[in-house]
């Protein structure tokens, strides 16, 4: 995938002492400093990482942040892994990348890697602004003064916040209430345990969450709580089949596709993960009248929250900027998308490539 936007940079590190290999992929910097976080898997490569590099630079461009694209990614497994080595390996890459840090990208958390990796990684960078997504108790006294700009860990949920906001504001603009709407979350880790809490305390019913072992589905409607304790009764590919107002995948790449898509019920499908659908069954989706709210919309809670903490707000000002963003640029795409005749990711795509044009056009004068 190379053409007018990107990629600029594509940076491959091999490590021989500590036998690890990453990959750093700079997708577009017309309107900022390249923004994404860092995965480790066994198989993360070039390809998923340009895809995912791509999708940062148009939901940067959507939610109005001063920032590019960008992704990394380390091969390794961290479940075979000591915390030891762990530590080297992200200290390490973060040194390699120092070249580019934070000058042309600023790290953040994906998959396996968190609050605590993230403040490894600006350590050994030598600059607070070389990664968001800090803990909290880590902060930088600006000026000499008692002010401090702080870490705002993934841990506080602005992602999930982010998708609750964009399925109200979805279901919304078909003219119902958020409230009593049955919803199903695929995925179990940070994303869907805080879109599962904002949607609950938002008066939605969800009936059914799945994990790598399965899925719990209650029609009644399940408890955060206790649903940890619950039976999995389901498998876990059986939560994109039921019939629910708002169906949310929250895992990974790819759960709906070319073997389930036909089975999918749903009214609304709001992409809590990155790339859950591949776009040409998207757009069989939206034939089947499925109204699909895009990852590079519903899921930027995380990179807005990136931004409040590069920009040093407060927590509290973080939910209202993630809430903001989110509902500002769901209504945008929603109803461009319905004025067009168009499906939503198309629109979303247009309106991001619109704005980075512009950017580049600026770059080069």
């Amino acid at each position: 995938m190379l053409d007018e936007l990107g990629p600029e940079y594509i940076i491959e590190v091999y490590d021989p002492k500590l036998k690890y290999r990453g990959f750093l992929v700079i997708d577009n910097l017309s309107l900022g400093v390249g923004k994404g976080g860092i995965r480790m898997t066994s198989t993360v490569n070039v390809e998923e990482l340009k895809r995912l590099a791509r999708a940062m630079t148009l939901k940067n461009s959507l939610s109005g942040l001063p920032f590019g694209g960008a992704k990394a990614g380390i091969v390794l497994d961290p479940k075979v892994v000591s915390l030891e080595r762990k530590k080297a390996v992200i200290e390490n890459f973060a040194r390699r990348l120092k070249p580019f840090c934070p000058k042309y990208y600023i790290a953040g958390p994906d998959i396996n890697t968190g609050e605590k990796e993230m403040a490894w990684f600006a350590e050994a960078v030598g600059s607070w602004k070389a990664a968001t997504g800090k803990p909290a108790n880590v902060c930088i006294k600006l000026f000499g003064d008692k002010w401090e700009k702080c870490g705002i860990p993934h841990e506080f949920g602005a992602t999930g916040f982010g998708i609750a906001w964009a399925a109200k504001t979805a279901m919304e603009f078909l003219g119902k209430n958020i409230k009593g709407q049955t919803c199903a979350i695929a995925g179990f880790g940070n994303v869907g345990y805080f879109t599962f809490k904002f949607l609950e305390e938002m008066g939605a019913k969800i009936v059914a969450v799945s994990d790598v072992d399965g899925a719990i589905f209650d029609p009644k409607g399940l408890n955060l709580r206790q649903v940890k304790n619950l039976p999995k009764k389901l498998g876990r590919e059986a939560i994109y089949e039921l019939a629910v107002d708002i169906l949310i995948p929250a895992a990974v790449s790819d759960v709906i596709n070319e073997k389930n898509w036909n089975k999918v019920r749903a009214k609304i499908i709001v992409e809590g993960a990155n790339i859950p659908i591949a776009e040409k069954y998207e757009e069989k989706l939206s034939k089947k009248g499925i109204l699909i709210v895009p990852d590079i919309v519903a899921n930027a809670g995380g990179v807005i929250s990136s931004f409040a903490e590069y920009k040093g707000y407060h927590p509290k000002k973080m939910f209202e900027t993630v809430k903001e963003k989110i509902v500002e640029t769901t209504k945008l795409v929603l109803n461009e998308s319905k004025k067009k005749g168009w499906s939503v990711r198309r629109t979303a795509i247009e309106i991001a490539k619109r704005r980075i044009k512009v950017g580049i056009k600026t770059k080069n004068n």
